[in-house]
């Protein structure tokens, strides 16, 4: 099955004789059944067009009608464009991974050829891939159609299909949950017609049924799945606001906003998010994974500086699909932690960063789906003036440096964590030996001590946190200039997050 809209688009483009129709997507066989779907759809279920499929190891196949084996004479890719600008019928042909031979003059000449043909007698080439880049000589005469992720009514109809089959092949009629089939349907969500199947197989030929057991299994793997380009992956490791000290402020200000993500409230607008700055070590990555738990919804990180591909226009390519699968998962968090390197250009980067940095505003400002995205920063003269405007975000909040309350409560939940329960006195020393420490730095001053009191053979106390304060010097110190700055900066742009 696919989309109502995506077959709509190509019926209209094939309707149009559009000469040359590129469809993006690593799942081939829905791509196929569009074109063909759409086709028939022009032809009104008579004899339209015919549809042709075309591959390197295959060669020339009709698909509309059942002629038996494909042209292998045809498998040569100059050979089958010679035979698109030469024939007398128009058809249709989709040419499965053609892009390889657009370094071939030949070739792109004879798809411009193809293209150009009088009108009454010109072909539609869809041309069908994971990525195609054309030559600028083919850009103006094509057409990019999206190919959605399938909705919750063809993931449910794929799944009903799969126990359908195991069903005729296996002779025994699986025991369905109604309430875990309707999770998995859910949980399938941003993969591929192909996945979902795959997915949804898995689950039933597993015990020969589908009960709750299958979901935690099957979204393990979806998630996998999208961690496999190494851009999107999913969080398993969340935290809670227990582990996130002193910023009340921020966290009340997300949890008010659970409503509209769980479903509670569906009459408020979903909130777009919050840009976390601050000091580094000050909790903003651990705030920003502990907004998946406020929320009650999955957590994903985006490594934004991960998309970054050499080949101009695969960057962009690899940000639209991972937003577009953050989009299918929704309502999730999505975390993007400093973001400021990922979007800084240099001369070197052919524009690339730019592009990159352009293709993600757009999708902050024209975003509908309940993705909560979750941005951390350090460097405030590093980000762009467009992506820290109003609209973008719902909120900037500063992460300061903790206070005293917040420096007990650090020194007393890392102390503990490590079998050390400090007492109301000693407590005391250490909170004013750390002042303008870091909550990273804190922890780490507990840690060193640990290390030394193992190397002494004595157990942990507080004499040797202290010691292990009293040598370090915080980064608010070393670099006081920069820190000076950016809270100054932030004292009357952003909000408080404690």
């Amino acid at each position: 099955m696919v989309p109502d809209g995506s077959r709509d688009d190509v019926a209209a483009l094939i309707a149009a004789r559009t000469p040359i129709v590129v469809l993006e997507t690593a799942d081939e066989a829905a791509a196929l059944d569009l074109v063909v779907r759409s086709a028939l759809r022009v032809a009104g279920g008579g004899g339209g067009r015919p549809v042709l499929r075309w591959s390197v190891t295959d060669g020339l196949r009709r698909l509309d009608v059942d002629l038996g084996g494909a042209q292998r004479h045809n498998t040569d890719a100059s050979t089958v464009l010679r035979t698109i600008v030469e024939s007398a019928v128009p058809a249709v042909y989709i040419l499965l991974d053609l892009h390889p031979w657009f370094e071939d003059p030949v070739v792109v000449r004879l798809l411009k050829d193809a293209a150009q043909a009088p009108h009454a007698n010109r072909s539609t080439v869809v041309l069908v891939s994971r990525s195609v880049e054309l030559p600028h000589e083919l850009e103006h005469l094509a057409v990019h159609v999206p190919v959605a992720f399938p909705s919750v009514a063809e993931r449910a109809a794929i799944v009903d299909d799969t126990i359908a089959q195991f069903a005729a092949t296996s002779g025994q009629l699986p025991h369905v949950d109604p309430q875990a089939r309707d999770l998995l349907v859910r949980r399938l969500a941003g993969l591929s017609r192909s996945d979902v199947a795959r997915l949804a197989r898995g689950a039933v030929v597993d015990d020969g049924a589908i009960t709750v057991r299958d979901v935690p299994v099957v979204e393990r793997a979806r998630f996998d799945a999208l961690a496999a380009d190494g851009v999107l992956s999913y969080e398993y490791a969340t935290v809670g606001p227990g582990d996130v000290v002193g910023l009340d402020r921020m966290m009340q200000w997300i949890a008010l906003r659970r409503p509209a993500l769980d479903g509670s409230a569906p009459h408020l607008e979903a909130p777009r998010g919050v840009l976390l700055l601050g000091v580094q070590g000050c909790g903003k990555s651990l705030a920003a994974r502990a907004a998946a738990s406020v929320l009650g919804v999955p957590l994903l990180r985006l490594d934004l500086a991960g998309v970054h591909d050499k080949y101009v226009g695969e960057s962009e390519r690899r940000l639209r699909d991972a937003l577009a699968a953050a989009d299918a998962l929704a309502p999730c968090v999505l975390w993007i932690d400093e973001i400021e390197k990922a979007v800084a250009s240099s001369d070197g980067d052919g524009g690339s960063a730019r592009r990159v940095l352009g293709t993600f505003l757009t999708w902050l400002a024209d975003r509908r789906s309940s993705v909560f995205v979750a941005a951390t920063a350090n460097e405030i003269a590093a980000l762009p003036p467009e992506l820290v405007r109003k609209g973008r975000f719902d909120e900037i909040f500063f992460v300061d440096l903790p206070d005293e309350a917040a420096r007990a409560a650090l020194l007393r939940l890392h102390a503990a964590r490590r079998g050390l329960v400090l007492r109301d006195d000693e407590l005391a020393p250490l909170v004013a030996a750390s002042a303008a420490f870091s909550g990273a730095e804190i922890e780490q001053g507990v840690v060193s001590a640990t290390y030394a009191a193992h190397a002494k053979a004595v157990p942990l106390d507080a004499s040797a946190v202290l010691a292990e304060l009293r040598t370090t010097r915080p980064l608010a110190v070393v670099m006081a200039e920069r820190v000076a700055q950016l809270r100054a900066w932030a004292s009357a742009r952003a909000v408080p997050a404690r």
